[in-house]
């Protein structure tokens, strides 16, 4: 079997030790990171500029993933490979977009029925590109699943860093959740998707329990023992507006589905088992 990533980056790194475990051939498309798809386990090419081997992997491909997001409000891969993709009608197709999509709940739950309403940039351009995706599936017939991922995190994208460094900051908003998930879970919900596909499936990928991000810091500081970051209210900190924009929206994301279709045990249900496992990686 064999499987094209669009954009093996950060997350298809840890699906494709997977995959290759059960015997599967990975390629996975870089802009120049051709030694770390190569570390993973991946055969690289660069993309823009190996086209004509990109159309040749999807033709072959027997699964496709897109980890490639929007580019100047448009899907980068339906514009370039629309075309090849539905010619070549892959036994599973995946789009990894994000739960932006849903917009701010004012901390209420949402679920994969909930109708998306992005208050962000970010968030319009993954529902168009969901939207493209969808259509591009219903008139060829391919086998679209959509995961909408929370917020990741995982080996060299903890918070320990910034704690260790004195630059992490336990910035407040009263009643601001945020929702995340392990880069190891995420590779473990697509894999059970690859091998049970549902066509036309939507999943939210996250953990169990939605934390205030302050929280996360906080338990952060104690594990390394080093002292709790000062609190700064939201209302008066200093933040990029890219920064800022990720308080714009206060929801709590339900993981139902993916347990109950898909019998997925998440590994780090909660962001302690997460950063305990995260720790003694890193032997603290």
């Amino acid at each position: 079997m064999r499987m094209l990533v669009f954009g093996h980056g950060y997350t298809a790194g840890f699906l494709t030790p997977l995959l290759r475990a059960q015997g599967w051939q990975v390629t996975g498309t870089t802009r120049a990171a051709t030694d770390r798809v190569a570390q993973a386990g991946a055969e690289p090419l660069c993309w823009p500029g190996q086209e004509d081997a990109v159309r040749q992997a999807i033709a072959q491909a027997d699964a496709i993933l897109i980890s490639a997001g929007p580019e100047q409000g448009a899907d980068p891969v339906l514009t370039a490979f629309a075309a090849e993709i539905a010619a070549a009608r892959p036994r599973w197709l995946g789009y990894l977009s994000t739960t932006g999509v849903y917009g701010d709940r004012d901390g209420g739950w949402v679920d994969e029925d909930t109708p998306c309403a992005p208050s962000t940039r970010r968030g319009r351009e993954r529902v168009a590109a969901e939207q493209a995706w969808q259509a591009l599936a219903s008139e060829h017939g391919l086998a679209l699943h959509i995961f909408r991922l929370a917020g990741i995190y995982g080996p060299g994208r903890g918070p320990f860093a910034k704690v260790r460094a004195g630059t992490a900051r336990r910035i407040v908003k009263p009643g601001q959740i945020f929702s995340r998930i392990h880069a190891e879970d995420i590779a473990q919900v697509l894999l059970a998707s690859i091998n049970v596909p549902r066509p036309g499936a939507i999943y939210n990928v996250c953990d169990d329990d939605p934390t205030p991000p302050e929280a996360v810091i906080g338990h952060a500081a104690e594990l390394l023992g080093l002292p709790l970051p000062p609190a700064e209210d939201y209302a008066t900190a200093e933040m990029s507006p890219m920064a800022r924009s990720f308080y714009a929206e206060n929801k709590r994301v339900s993981n139902d589905r993916i347990k109950h279709e898909l019998g997925v045990t998440l590994r780090y249900p909660d962001y302690r088992a997460g950063l305990a496992a995260l720790a003694k990686a890193e032997r603290i």
